[in-house]
């Protein structure tokens, strides 16, 4: 995949990640007239987060009219909040119909990326030895790709099962066990309530409580679909509804704290009224938060407080200290035993490249260059580091809302940058320094005040230091304008001799 002659579609690009975001793009690119590209996808199948996570009751918690791409509408989605079956099937129909598959390399991991300057390319390195060069390099790895594995004393001495939820253990049968779930947040919501009714014993350690909110789904009728079907209004519509009802939940985290009080009070009473499902008191009061709604994602459940109701489920709220070789110790001193550890705690949200080694102008590493803390100008571009995006990078998160619109954003403003970069006079683009600098000051200016920094939680959206490097500071609708028009004079062109 060298070149940039028109015989070849353009400048050569490669893309890393086959999730929402590396085939959209991938899609777009094509559609565009771009052919010199290649997927690097280190699995077997596509998919990213949507094949790797395959635990009991996974689905998406944004409705599905949303969380889909606009140029391409399901109109038979079966339920309002997608399964993850249905949605992995969503993307491979997607890869298939729009020519992409075609371009995907499995099984090949990129481990590192050196910019040759002189030439204006990309050299890329997989885990097998191979070497590629591509004039651009997107990263499309997400925030929730690798899972984080927490540092437990005597986790490695438990006699027991252990695995995370993203790497679900499906031929180990948790009938008549005594589980031990370590984490309660997105996934764990989801599979707790479908392996409470196997385990003989369920322990869920929570380190803090959730705002969790109920889950209106519902199957969609054969009526509904046919009607979508032969009025793609209607769908259009509906998404259209979730789009401004995101918006209106947003808009709230982002002002002061006494405003978010006021705006986001409805919601507070539903997820206080979801929470009335638990029948014990002292339970109650102890799954309450105690900080401010939003400033960890709203989780959404019908059944997971349900749940907990159930005699042999315990939640236990004291620290984990230690585990042994037959249970968990917690902070208070107490052992609960158990057979099978599931680690329902996050990914490693802040690794936006890993496992890759991306070096760029004068042998600087990435790492380096993100020593204080992760920043790309919005969201896709480092300085020193040219014809180099990321997508789903730093500070592209959104606390209420559908990822894929954003990525949608992204994916028209790099199919600009690579009309940009058509010309055969243009060795490379690096955005400036200095347009960078003032983009992450102003942009940390602005989550100082947030619920997500200001809010009282100790969230996955924060670094050491407190530093949000995680969510955008501002509506999906306010990210879609922004990124419309690529802005030539934000970046340094530089030329062929």
């Amino acid at each position: 995949m060298t070149g940039r002659g028109e015989d070849e579609g353009g400048p050569s690009i490669a893309i890393v990640g086959s999730g929402f975001s590396g085939l959209g793009l991938a899609i777009a690119l094509k559609r565009a007239g771009f052919t010199a590209l290649t997927v690097f996808e280190r699995a077997g199948d596509l998919g990213g987060v949507w094949r790797e996570n395959t635990y009991p009751g996974a689905a998406c918690d944004a409705p599905s009219h949303l969380y889909s791409y606009s140029f391409e509408p399901k109109p038979d989605w079966s339920r309002r909040f997608a399964p993850q079956p249905e949605i992995l099937d969503y993307l491979r129909r997607c890869a298939g119909k729009y020519g992409v598959t075609e371009h995907i390399r499995f099984g090949a991991e990129i481990t590192g990326a050196v910019f040759d300057a002189e030439a204006g390319r990309w050299n890329i390195r997989t885990a097998g030895g191979e070497v590629h060069t591509a004039d651009v390099l997107v990263s499309a790895c997400g925030q929730l790709s690798d899972p984080s594995i927490p540092d437990i004393a005597g986790l490695d001495t438990f006699d027991g099962t252990v695995f995370h939820s993203a790497r679900w253990d499906h031929a180990h049968d948790l009938a008549g066990r005594n589980v031990a779930v370590i984490g309660n947040g997105a996934s764990a919501v989801q599979f707790v309530p479908r392996i409470a009714p196997k385990a003989a014993k369920l322990s869920v350690f929570q380190r803090e409580p959730q705002w969790v909110g109920w889950k209106w789904d519902r199957r969609y009728p054969r009526a509904r679909n046919r009607l979508n079907r032969r009025l793609p209004v209607l769908q259009r519509l509906s998404r259209l509804g979730v789009f401004l009802w995101f918006e209106a939940l947003l808009n709230p985290m982002l002002i002061s704290p006494r405003g978010r009080r006021i705006l986001s009070a409805h919601v507070r009473a539903l997820c206080r009224t979801t929470l009335w499902s638990v029948r014990d008191r002292a339970l109650r009061e102890r799954l309450t938060p105690g900080y401010e709604l939003g400033c960890k994602r709203v989780l959404v459940s019908s059944d997971y407080y349900r749940t907990l109701n159930l005699p042999h489920v315990d939640v236990v709220t004291s620290a984990v200290a230690k585990v042994t070789s037959d249970g968990v110790v917690t902070a208070d001193g107490e052992t609960h035993p158990a057979d099978t550890i599931i680690l329902g705690t996050g990914f490693r949200s802040h690794d936006f490249v890993a496992p890759m080694r991306v070096e760029g102008l004068d042998g600087r590493d990435l790492n380096d260059a993100w020593r204080d803390g992760p920043r790309a100008y919005l969201g896709m571009a480092v300085a020193g580091f040219p014809n180099f995006f990321l997508m789903y990078g730093p500070n592209t998160n959104v606390g209420s809302g559908s990822v894929v619109h954003m990525l949608e954003s992204q994916i028209a403003y790099i199919v600009q940058a690579a009309r940009a970069l058509r010309d055969p006079a243009v060795l490379y683009m690096d955005v400036r320094e200095g347009v960078l600098t003032e983009f992450d000051e102003r942009l940390q200016r602005r989550l100082d005040g947030t619920v997500w920094n200001a809010g009282g939680c100790d969230s996955w959206y924060l670094q050491e230091g407190r530093r949000n490097a995680s969510n955008w500071p501002g509506s999906m609708l306010a990210y879609r304008r922004r990124t419309k028009a690529l802005d030539r004079s934000d970046y340094r062109f530089v030329t062929r001799a």
